[in-house]
């Protein structure tokens, strides 16, 4: 039987050693190279990282397989339906670990035939280390994070990824408008793990995106959801690791307030 605390501590020991890695280049010139486009980008750290993370738990763990944002693993659905797998973004906000040096984070999931277990979230530039195991609570670094209590959409800060603004395939933009004229404020980090992390310590009160990848969002949930947190798809369905789709991560409750505006 696995030993889920011994994990849970190693996990949290290497991303902060990796934390410390991406602090130290900051103060060296960034190498980019472009994925896709001008806006996708990817760096030598980016990668270096990943590798960290593969390295150590092939040490430990040789029979884990590694999902992770610069790899490759053949089959998502034999992953999460079959083994034991590390999720890793290990720059998540590649964009504005260039162009800011901050508001970045490196996240960390662990799932178990599919179940997830540990989630691991930090912010290296603020030292802010979001973690839980199920079943154990959250924490913000050493403290334990409170329950989250629900709030109505006219209170709330929501992050809307900027998709919203221009016609798309995933949603029909002009629904979000009265979303966006009821909430208290519109915000957009460009860090997924983040906009999550945010939601558990009452930074923000919901997020909403329309083109995640599991390393984005796999500590999140796990995270989340030990706070009474909600994540799920637009709809209001199961997220589907192997699928990604619209995402949906908010307080308890104020997601059904936002579909409703959505119907």
């Amino acid at each position: 039987m696995l030993n889920y605390e011994m994990i849970f501590e190693n996990a949290k020991n290497w991303t902060k050693e990796a934390g410390e890695n991406l602090r130290e280049s900051l103060k060296q010139a960034i190498e980019v190279e472009f994925k896709t486009s001008a806006s996708d980008l990817v760096t030598k750290k980016d990668r270096e990282i990943e590798q960290l993370f593969a390295q150590k738990i092939n040490e430990i763990y040789p029979s884990h397989m590694i999902l992770g944002e610069e790899g490759t693993v053949a089959s998502q659905d034999y992953v999460f339906a079959e083994s034991e797998v590390w999720v890793i973004d290990p720059i998540d906000g590649t964009t504005n670990f260039v162009n800011q040096k901050m508001n970045f984070a490196i996240s960390v999931a662990f799932y178990d035939k599919g179940q997830p277990v540990i989630g691991i979230i930090y912010d290296p530039i603020k030292d802010e280390l979001f973690s839980a195991l199920k079943g154990h609570g959250a924490y913000l670094n050493d403290e334990r994070i409170e329950s989250l209590k629900a709030c109505k959409l006219q209170e709330a800060l929501i992050s809307v990824n900027s998709l919203w603004t221009i016609p798309n395939e995933k949603i029909e933009e002009k629904k979000l408008f009265p979303i966006v004229e009821n909430a208290r404020g519109i915000r957009y980090i460009g860090s997924a793990a983040l906009e999550i992390a945010w939601i558990a310590v009452g930074r923000l009160d919901a997020y909403i995106d329309f083109r995640l990848s599991p390393w984005d969002i796999g500590a999140g949930i796990v995270i989340l959801r030990e706070l009474g947190g909600e994540a799920t798809t637009l709809e209001g369905h199961e997220i589907d690791m192997t699928n990604t789709s619209t995402t949906l991560f908010s307080r308890p409750g104020l997601s059904a307030e936002i579909r409703s505006y959505l119907a």
